[in-house]
């Protein structure tokens, strides 16, 4: 009988374990069957973040909250005051694709904990404000109807809710290690997990089709939290069970886990050059700021260039890699004046040079690019884009591209550009006719079309 019982015992634990193990198991694909999912978004290569929420309100950094050390009942003041107005969501998608995005991503929820949806599961939510309306239900609809794919973003963090413990990455961090202790009394982040995967659950079932999904932002170490706080593999299974194509990015904590993450996302930086992980070159994503916040700032002024914007896309495509220009609406619901000034001149960029940035990517490493200029290629197309980011005067020369050029010609408005091939010691060199006035548009562009 005591034999019997340990049998049993035995194989409840054995059924236990193989459960919680299948429950863990990510869709499994092949690199190809990988490449042909993110094809759509490799081919787009431009992006729209949108930072929104209450800390629209205090206009001073989204993270807010924690600079300044502010407690929930000083910060509810901004919820009981939350009333975009002019919100329009489709004027937000009309800027969008004039300004030759593809794709947007929006924050369903910062670390503030507020929730942009109508959640069952929090009363921390827009249909609550004074504004009264699901703001993520108007967005999807919104965009999609301008032809743009249609993405979620969603705090791990969340700095309103009662369970969710106190880390070094709170507004109310300490220093020691028994004030966290005495703090997370009574707090319990298995109820917090529980609620977030709920929450992941209505993102992805309630509004349709949901092409990418950002996870923000895993931290372990000490007072940190990583994979196991959030039980990311868990998490990440149900969002591919729910969306079986959508694109999730790498802050879960699952660089080493098959399937945990489809692209790296380098935050406010140029790479130096395509990202490798294991030796491999792998998908990426540079997300930038207008700025120096990704929450609306009123106040803040180190805004970058039309130029320097539009350099910073050409960079990141010239490397294999994606841009997501964020964008950060005001608490009336509109696009800083900034803001619109820098997408409209992107749009008249990309209205005439779209061709050097979809499906482009890195040049073949035969192609070396001149002094001050970028180099990007199409490999449907066998086109080679050469991007002036400083004018030459009259005449640029091409090294080692003798015999590999058919046609040059401008891009913007496709007039010829004439070649000639040196001789000597230039043999091997081609010397492109340009003329002396630069040409219109804020950043030349040359088509090449290869033999």
């Amino acid at each position: 009988m005591k034999l019997k019982n340990l049998s049993i015992i035995t194989l409840t634990l054995l059924l236990l374990i193989i459960s919680q193990y299948s429950q863990a198991q990510l869709p499994k694909e092949t690199e190809a069957q990988k490449i042909q999912r993110m094809k759509w978004w490799t081919d787009a290569r431009f992006g729209m973040f949108i930072h929104w929420g209450l800390y629209a309100l205090p206009a001073r950094h989204e993270w807010v909250k924690l600079h300044e050390r502010i407690t929930n009942d000083q910060y509810q003041k901004y919820f009981e005051m939350f009333n975009p107005d002019l919100y329009d969501p489709r004027e937000w998608a009309r800027q969008a694709k004039t300004a030759g995005m593809k794709y947007v991503v929006l924050t369903a929820k910062h670390h503030e904990g507020f929730c942009l949806f109508d959640s069952k599961f929090t009363d921390y939510k827009a249909t609550n404000t004074p504004f009264g309306k699901d703001l993520i239900k108007e967005y999807v609809e919104a965009f999609r109807a301008e032809g743009l794919k249609v993405g979620f973003y969603y705090s791990l963090i969340d700095w309103h809710h009662p369970d969710y413990t106190i880390d070094r990455n709170h507004p109310q961090r300490v220093d020691s290690d028994t004030a966290f202790a005495r703090l997370n009394k009574g707090r319990d982040m298995n109820k917090y997990r529980e609620y977030m995967k709920n929450q992941v659950r209505e993102l992805l079932t309630n509004y349709g089709e949901i092409s990418i999904i950002w996870f923000d932002f895993s931290f372990p170490g000490k007072n940190g939290k990583g994979h196991a706080d959030w039980d990311s593999e868990s998490l990440l299974k149900m969002a591919r069970s729910l969306q079986p194509g959508i694109i999730v990015d790498d802050r879960l904590d699952l660089k080493e886990v098959e399937g945990g993450w489809d692209f790296i996302s380098p935050e406010q930086v140029k790479v130096a050059k395509w990202p490798e992980y294991n030796g491999k070159k792998i998908p990426w994503e540079t997300c930038q700021t207008f700025s120096g916040s990704w929450g609306y700032y009123r106040d803040e002024h180190t805004w970058k260039s039309n130029a320097q914007l539009i350099e910073l896309l050409i960079e990141s495509v010239s490397k294999g890699g994606n841009l997501l220009l964020n964008v950060g609406p005001t608490a009336r619901g509109t696009f800083d004046l900034r803001a619109q000034d820098r997408l409209k001149s992107m749009g008249e960029w990309m209205k005439l040079n779209n061709r050097s940035v979809y499906g482009c990517t890195e040049a073949p490493a035969e192609f070396t690019a001149p002094a001050n200029t970028v180099l990007t290629y199409n490999p449907v197309t066998n086109r080679l884009y050469i991007h002036l980011l400083a004018y030459p005067m009259g005449r640029l020369n091409l090294k080692g591209m003798n015999d590999k050029i058919k046609y040059v010609q401008f891009l913007h408005d496709a007039s010829e550009v004439k070649f000639s091939a040196g001789s000597g010691e230039d043999a091997g060199t081609l010397s492109l006719q340009l003329p002396m006035q630069k040409p219109p548009v804020e950043i030349a562009v040359l088509e090449v079309y290869l033999k």
